[in-house]
Order: structure tokens, then C-alpha cells, then sequence
């Protein structure tokens, strides 16, 4: 039977649609399950702050476009939902108290899951365009079942969209090198723009992009290739002062350590000695602060946890590796790692190959050399690229008897993987790794962000005899999801229900890391959204466990 051309590009469409609806599906399964997260109420009041005055006061260590995007659904109510800090509380560097936190999350998160849906359209139509069209749809079936991206495509933070820049500048920069006409040369900015607006991870990788893009061999004369990139680069700069309202202002550079004290406002430090300060004007200053302030931050480093070692300052070399190793995928990155190796061996390195993959593995060196150890977030653009190996690993055995047998069966060990921690994805981490104690490994975003308090929540309301001394680690004060709890601090002792954050068991951001640890004196009776431990303290012998530690 003859079926009209329409009907056979929908069917052939049928199964990639599928596959971004299952993703979805899991995105919001999680919207509706975790609590916020640490950070989301500051990029949410942040949004509001640059939507209602142009312009932030307290939080600019992040660009601006995602916090505009995630806090315009919100924009028009932003009364209703009374995002006010109060302040410090016990391990924590700011508690919100939220108005109605359950809706907050509805009317956010979906917009970092149409995010989530870009990237799965964009990682389908550049795996076809590369490989093949099943390949294509085997890569978007890994990512469809991939934790760290479900996670991080349903919060309502900045990652997401880190991710989608980074793939689509890349993406965008392999197609100007094929065909360097003036349409491609807006595009390419346009991209790298939107890159330089996602975070401030961005700068040192857009200026790599552009050095690429001037020194590879090209058809174009070198003075023609010469002013398109730099209209590309003028392009990107002028959305990003765009973004900041066209702002001109001042801005000091002063010679220093960038380990030393944090730079105010308006002050950049260069890591020169002797170095006199000096002040001028500048377009999107606070654009050129806040990045200047979250280098002096990655250089000094933040309190970090791995393998049961904690650090005030982080710095190690091989946390963003055991990281991946421990968060992502076992399978992708066997999958991944047996087509790199398989290419390189091969020698199928094309121009283009050596961009798309050499890219990320830059992006991922560079992290490695940061002491800002703080999650797999911060390397979660890489995940993407592994992704797209996975489908040249298809391609180069398609046509094989065994292969869609054996596709099968890999998909199908992987959405057990994916379902093991399911919809706590965000905690997800191998199958290696004990379930019961994680942060021994890992800690902060990595398993406990603050996003059990709903499964807290549940827990109170059929315990309701309980009395809970809850240690919390989270941006938001426990109150706004209802529940009734004694706060216990880290010198603190209790007898009864006690509730401790894994994040503190860690002992990551704790004055004394072990200032919880009396309590695994106890077996814990429950652990809530592999993030909260529940334990029946008979008897508070946190002096006898603390002595010598």
C-alpha cells in the first residue's frame, strides 16, 4: 500500500516524539516530588529584582538570561509568593521563606523542562545529521533516560540552560567552518551570546571558539574570515550589553591574590602584584564584576566533600572526574568512551569530529583545574557530546544482525538504572555505589540539595505522634511545606526522631564535619528522598562519639 510522503515522516517521527514525551513525563514527575533546591529562590527573587529594576544588588554571580526566563511566569505575582530571605540559619548561607513553594515549582520549573526538550530536538537533529536516523533516536533514548539531565532540566536553575548554549555554540560553530556565509556568521553570534549570557563558564570558552574558527583552514579569504568573525563576536557582545540594559559604568582594576578577600562591587581583581587601581568606564559592568568575582571565587574555592574527606576550599584534581564516574551513567560512558577510543584508533578524525569532541574535553580540563567542587552540574554540558558518541557508536555498527537486540537490551538496562533512584533523580548515582551510604562518596548538589522536604512532609503526616529534630541543609525554611519541626543544630543534641540532611552528615559545610556523626550509633529507620536519615536516638551521645574524632 502506497501512503502519502506526510504519513511516513510522522511515523518516522513517532518513536523520537515518544522518547521526548518519557522525558518529560519524568521531568515533571520530579517538579511535583522534590522540594526547592538551595539555589532556586535566589535566582528566582534575583529574576524578579533584574525584571522589576534592571539591575542586582546582592546575587550577581550569575548572568542574567536564565534568571529572566525561569522568574517571567512569576513576574506578574510576584507578591503572592513572598520570596523573602532571612538571613543565615545554622549551616546554611540564606533561608527563604516561601509562600506556597508546591506552586512556586509549577509555574517555574516547566520552563528549564521546555530547556530540556530544546536539547533533546537539538541533540536528535545533529546525531541525523552526523550518523544516521537511528542512531539519532538511540541517543535520544539515552537521554530520555539519563538522571543528571532529568534532574537539572526540572529545577529552576541556571545549569539547563548552560547546557543547551554550550551544545548549540558548538553545533553552531561546526556549521559556520562548513559554510561560512553571512547568515551563519548572525547565527553564530547570535549563539554565542546566548552562551556568554548562560554562565560565566562561557568567556574562555567563546574566545577558544573564535581562535578556532580564525585559524582553521578555510575557502574564505583570510580578511574576509577576518571581519565575519569578528561581526559574530560584535554580535554576541552586543546581546550580552543588551541583556544589562545597555549599561556603561565604572569599574576598578586593582593588581591582588585572587585567593584573597572577595573584591566589592565594581572592583575586578587582576592577578598582577603591584598592580596600581585604576577605574573606567565600561559597558555591561556588572557583567564584567560578577564574572571578575566568580573567577577570584573558583581560584579560592568553597567548602567541598568527596570520598568521605571534606575541604574548606575544595581543589581537587580528580573531584570533577570521580564525580562523573559516580553520577553518570555507567553505560553512556562505556558506550561513549568504546566509540572515542574506537574513532581516534580508526584515525575518523575529522575537522569537524576534533571541534565537537575536543570542546568539551577542554570544558571539562578547565573545571578539573577549578577549586569550585561543588557537582556534576558544573560539568553537565559535557553530557551531551557523550551522547552524540553514543550515536556514532550505532552508526558504525549499524547494519549488523545482533545490533537492535542488543540496542534493546542496553536500553532497557538503562531505564532500570534510571528507575532505581526514580524521581529522586537528582540523588541518582551508579549501581556501584551503596544506596544507603552515599554521602561517604559525594554530597551538596550532587545527593542532597535540600529537595527532600515534601517526602519530609509525608513522613510528618503519618507520624504525626513524632516530635522531629530536623538538621536541614536547603534554601528554604522547612516551615513553608507545613512541617513542624525543632531545629538541631550542629552542637546540639536530641533524643527522639531526629532528622539529618545527608549534606550534613557529610559534614561539607559544618564547622566540626563530624558534628552529626553520633548519630549513625543508630541504624536509620527511614531515608526520605535518599536525602533525609531518619533516626530513633535513644540517647544523645554526641560527646562520646565527638571525642578524638
Amino acid at each position: 500500500m502506497n501512503y502519502p510522503r506526510a504519513l511516513l515522516v510522522d511515523h518516522r517521527l513517532a518513536v523520537p516524539v515518544a522518547l521526548a514525551a518519557v522525558f518529560a513525563a519524568q521531568c515533571l514527575w520530579f517538579v511535583g516530588t522534590q522540594s526547592l533546591t538551595y539555589d532556586e529562590p535566589v535566582h528566582l527573587a534575583t529574576g524578579i529584582e533584574l525584571w522589576e529594576h534592571g539591575h542586582v544588588e546582592r546575587w550577581n554571580d550569575q548572568p542574567p538570561l536564565a534568571r529572566l526566563l525561569l522568574s517571567a511566569p512569576i513576574l506578574t505575582s510576584a507578591d503572592r509568593w513572598n520570596l523573602h530571605d532571612d538571613g543565615p540559619t545554622a549551616a546554611n548561607f540564606w533561608t527563604f521563606h516561601v509562600r506556597d513553594p508546591d506552586q512556586l515549582a509549577w509555574r517555574t520549573r516547566p520552563v528549564n523542562v521546555a530547556l530540556g526538550l530544546l536539547l533533546a530536538a537539538t541533540l536528535w537533529l545533529a546525531a541525523r545529521s552526523y550518523f544516521s536516523e537511528l542512531s539519532a533516536t538511540f541517543a535520544l533514548a539515552l537521554l530520555a533516560l539519563s538522571p543528571p539531565l532529568i534532574a537539572h532540566f526540572s529545577l529552576a536553575t541556571v545549569d539547563g540552560l548552560a547546557v543547551v548554549c554550550f551544545f548549540a555554540a558548538t553545533l553552531a560553530l561546526v556549521a559556520w567552518l562548513r559554510r561560512p556565509s553571512w547568515l551563519m556568521t548572525v547565527a553564530l553570534g547570535a549563539v554565542l551570546g546566548a552562551y556568554l549570557l548562560s554562565k560565566f563558564s562561557a568567556p574562555p570558552i567563546a574566545a577558544v571558539m573564535i581562535t578556532i574558527a580564525a585559524m582553521t583552514r578555510s575557502s574564505l579569504p583570510w580578511r574576509t574570515r577576518m571581519v565575519k568573525l569578528a561581526a559574530a563576536s560584535c554580535i554576541g557582545a552586543v546581546l550580552v550589553w543588551s541583556a544589562y540594559g545597555f549599561q556603561i559604568d565604572a569599574i576598578t582594576f586593582r593588581g591582588g591574590d585572587l585567593s584573597g578577600p572577595y573584591a566589592p562591587a565594581h572592583t575586578v581583581v587582576v592577578p598582577l602584584s603591584g598592580m596600581a587601581p585604576h577605574t573606567m568606564q565600561v559597558p555591561a559592568a556588572d557583567y564584567l564584576s560578577a564574572w571578575g568575582g566568580v573567577v577570584q571565587h573558583a581560584t579560592r574555592g568553597q567548602p567541598a566533600s568527596l570520598l568521605g574527606e571534606t575541604r574548606r576550599r575544595g581543589g581537587w584534581r580528580t573531584y570533577y572526574p570521580a564525580v562523573a564516574i559516580l553520577k553518570w551513567p555507567l553505560l553512556v560512558l562505556l558506550i561513549a568512551a568504546v566509540a572515542l577510543v574506537s574513532a581516534f584508533r580508526q584515525r575518523r578524525w575529522t575537522t569537524d569530529f576534533v571541534i565537537l569532541f575536543g570542546l568539551p574535553a577542554l570544558y571539562f580540563a578547565i573545571a578539573t583545574t577549578s577549586n569550585l567542587d561543588v557537582g556534576d552540574r558544573y560539568i553537565l554540558p559535557v553530557y551531551p557530546f557523550l551522547l552524540l558518541a553514543c550515536a556514532g557508536a550505532y552508526r558504525a555498527l549499524e547494519g549488523r544482525q545482533w545490533l537492535r537486540p542488543a540496542v534493546a537490551v542496553l536500553i532497557v538496562l538503562q531505564a532500570v538504572d534510571c528507575w532505581r533512584y526514580a524521581p529522586d533523580y537528582l540523588s541518582y548515582m551508579n549501581v556501584f555505589v551503596p544506596s544507603d551510604r552515599p554521602y561517604a562518596l559525594l554530597s551538596d548538589s550532587n545527593l542532597d540539595w535540600g529537595q527532600g522536604l515534601i517526602a519530609l512532609r509525608r513522613y510528618q503526616r503519618t507520624h504525626s505522634s513524632e516530635e522531629l529534630h530536623l538538621a536541614y541543609f536547603g534554601g528554604v525554611d522547612p516551615a513553608a511545606y507545613g512541617l513542624s519541626s525543632i531545629p538541631l543544630g550542629e552542637h546540639d543534641c536530641a533524643t527522639g526522631t531526629v532528622v539529618v540532611s545527608a549534606t550534613h552528615l557529610a559534614g561539607q559545610y559544618l564547622n566540626d564535619p563530624h558534628a552529626y556523626r553520633w548519630l549513625l550509633e543508630y541504624p536509620p529507620k527511614a531515608i526520605l528522598n535518599h536525602s533525609l536519615y531518619v533516626f530513633d536516638a535513644k540517647a544523645c551521645v554526641r560527646a562520646a562519639t565527638t571525642i578524638g574524632k
